[in-house]
């Protein structure tokens, strides 16, 4: 007979509560690998302490606030990223087309509603609710969430929105209107941490997308290690310079 998962008794959080060690996470014999505790509060100041710790909100309408600290990890190295040849190609006909650019940060609440809308096609609901969007929004506005754009026509097409502690990056959610579009936008945040020397982003679960793309699982231990090195280092002004290409193509004129 095959035996049920294990299923530890879960620490429920008042606001305010300090986050348990991350070590308490249910482990893989349990039918939520890295689930840690529920409620508590969403707001900046939490949802900073959980990023700094390894920790990050994810549940669906209806739940508690559930936050999870996985191990393993899924890291990409920035400098393991996997530029295919087709997306490099759609990377230098972006590059040097005049009506196409990436943004950072201009239209944060436009790039985190259109990750939930897309969250929504084919499934069942999302979890980036409107309590979350309003947490993250607080915390983009006290500069520790940015929004990575793809803009063609004057038409923003995709994107993606992260959380940044120093020189930590904690990826969170894409979306895409136009083919490649949240490629593209990924590509951009991957040069602009090899030219600000941010080593690693933060994918949070493993799937055979961000496989694809160089991202592989760390020991939950050494991502943390890491991460509390990168978070004590200056930030970077989180602006894109069409220069920042020429880390992922050399080969590509710096003017159209």
């Amino acid at each position: 007979m095959r035996s049920r998962p294990v299923r530890p008794i879960l620490p429920w959080l008042m606001a305010g509560d300090p986050f348990p060690d991350v070590g308490k996470a249910w482990g893989a014999g349990s039918d939520a690998p890295g689930l840690l505790a529920a409620g508590g509060q969403l707001d900046a100041a939490t949802l900073l302490q959980a990023y700094s710790r390894g920790i990050f909100p994810w549940f669906s309408e209806g739940q508690p606030i559930l936050w999870w600290s996985p191990d393993p990890r899924m890291v990409l190295q920035v400098e393991q990223f996997r530029l295919h040849r087709s997306m490099r190609k759609t990377l230098q006909t972006f590059r040097r087309a005049p009506v196409c650019s990436v943004r950072f940060d201009s239209a944060f609440g436009d790039v985190i509603q259109a990750c939930a809308d897309g969250r929504r096609k084919g499934a069942v609901g999302t979890w980036i609710l409107p309590e979350m969007q309003n947490a993250y929004k607080v915390l983009h506005a006290r500069g520790h969430a940015h929004s990575v754009e793809t803009w063609i026509n004057g038409q923003l097409v995709g994107g993606l929105y992260c959380v940044a502690i120093g020189r930590a990056v904690f990826g969170e959610s894409m979306f895409s209107r136009q083919p490649d579009a949240s490629k593209i936008a990924l590509a951009a945040l991957v040069a602009f941490c090899q030219i600000h020397g941010i080593p690693q982003i933060d994918c949070q679960q493993n799937t055979a997308h961000l496989a694809s793309l160089g991202a592989a699982e760390m020991d939950r231990a050494q991502f943390l290690a890491r991460s509390a090195v990168a978070q004590s280092a200056p930030a970077p002004a989180w602006r894109f310079e069409p220069l920042y290409w020429q880390s992922l193509l050399p080969d590509t004129p710096t003017s159209p």
